[in-house]
């Protein structure tokens, strides 16, 4: 038996926050919630979403900002949903990380079908857990690393760590987020 994927919306409308518990809950995600940015980013950390569903305008912190500081750690889609509908404002969201993004009023039908579609492509990242670079290939799955196929001979903790910057390539990574 699978158990239900988590959700975390970020929201400082009580509305939208009980749509939402009402119509994911029922098509069997667990909920998870936060009214502000700050509440949002301490839950994003402490519960592992499956997926993030963000709104822009936070009481207490840009949404763009808290997008941004989510994505220097968390790998998992993000939808934003806002009021929000110039394209100036989606593309910029776009481009600082977010997955997708859908404007308020929306259709819960079509929110549905668009989660479906991130976590599936989630899923489908994981289906390959070899990272090659050159002739290094780091097997996810059994946690081998191979240099010209030959086994590095890696501590646990040398191998998570060359793990974890192989899947972050090209990105800076903080001494915070790699201690994490």
């Amino acid at each position: 038996m699978n158990l239900p994927e988590t959700i975390l919306v970020i929201d400082d409308e009580v509305q939208i926050r009980r749509l939402l518990e009402i119509t994911l809950s029922s098509n069997g995600f667990k909920i998870s919630e936060a009214g502000n940015g700050k509440d949002g980013l301490i839950a994003a950390a402490m519960n592992h979403p499956a997926l993030i569903i963000l709104d822009l305008g936070l009481p207490d912190t840009e949404g763009i900002e808290i997008l941004k500081k989510i994505r220097e750690w968390y790998q998992k889609p993000i939808i934003i949903l806002s009021v929000k509908s110039s394209e100036d404002v989606i593309i910029n969201a776009l481009d600082n990380g977010a997955n997708d993004y859908l404007t308020k009023p929306f259709r819960t039908g079509e929110l549905l079908a668009r989660i479906r579609v991130a976590l599936r492509h989630d899923k489908g990242s994981e289906d390959n857990p070899n990272l090659t670079f050159g002739t290094l290939t780091i097997d996810l799955a059994n946690h081998i690393a191979r240099k010209n196929d030959d086994i590095l001979k890696l501590t646990s903790t040398e191998f998570l760590l060359l793990a974890l910057l192989a899947k972050n390539s090209g990105r800076v990574l903080t001494h915070q987020n790699i201690l994490k």
